[in-house]
Formats: C-alpha cells, sequence, structure tokens
C-alpha cells in the first residue's frame, strides 16, 4: 500500500511519531479501523484543530467548529459538513502538508 509507505518514510525523515501511529492502526483489518461520528469532533475538538482519523468519518451530528479533518476515508454527508465549516483532506495529502505532524490530534 503506496500510503502505509509514505506515513513510515515520513515518520523516519522526520522523527514523526503520530504518522508511525496512523501507518500501524492503517495496517489493522478493516473491521477494527476506527469509525468517527461528526458528533464525536464536535465533542472533543476546539475551533482550528487538525484531526487524524485512521479509519472513516461518518456523517451523524453537527459540526459546529472550524476544523481541519484528515481521514482514510469519508462519508458523502460528513463530507458535506466539514467543507461547511473547515476543510476535509486524504491523510495523504496531511502528510504532505505537515510531515513533522505538528499539532494534530489522533481521533477514533
Amino acid at each position: 500500500m503506496e500510503l502505509l509507505q509514505l506515513l513510515k518514510k515520513t515518520a523516519i525523515d522526520n522523527n514523526a511519531a503520530v504518522w508511525k501511529r496512523v501507518a500501524s492502526d492503517l495496517e489493522k483489518p478493516t473491521r477494527q479501523r476506527r469509525v468517527v461520528n461528526i458528533f464525536k469532533l464536535e465533542k472533543h475538538c476546539k475551533d482550528n484543530d487538525v484531526i487524524v482519523v485512521p479509519g472513516k468519518v461518518l456523517g451523524t451530528g453537527d459540526l459546529k467548529k472550524k476544523v481541519t479533518v484528515a481521514a482514510y476515508t469519508f462519508s458523502g454527508q460528513a463530507l458535506e459538513k466539514i467543507n461547511a465549516k473547515g476543510k476535509a483532506m486524504s491523510i495523504k495529502e496531511m502528510v504532505q502538508n505537515n510531515p513533522q505532524g505538528k499539532k494534530i490530534k489522533l481521533m477514533g
């Protein structure tokens, strides 16, 4: 998997443990991957937080805060709700934008 290689290489090159953790979470079987609903993001995040979900984000709940969310996959409804206030992106985009993994929250 290309994403796992990118995560591991970035973790080693930048001494960023967060990417190593995301890679190990994504190596798990699909049934064990994390699933996070929008209401959980709303509950545990502040404005302008950067969140990584090594799994899927689902659209249950409302998001009133402006957050940036990177995930392996998004449901259609989750994408709409996140992009209305903040920004949704793939984990690959997040790694390229923030290789050091600074100020990132892992959710799940």
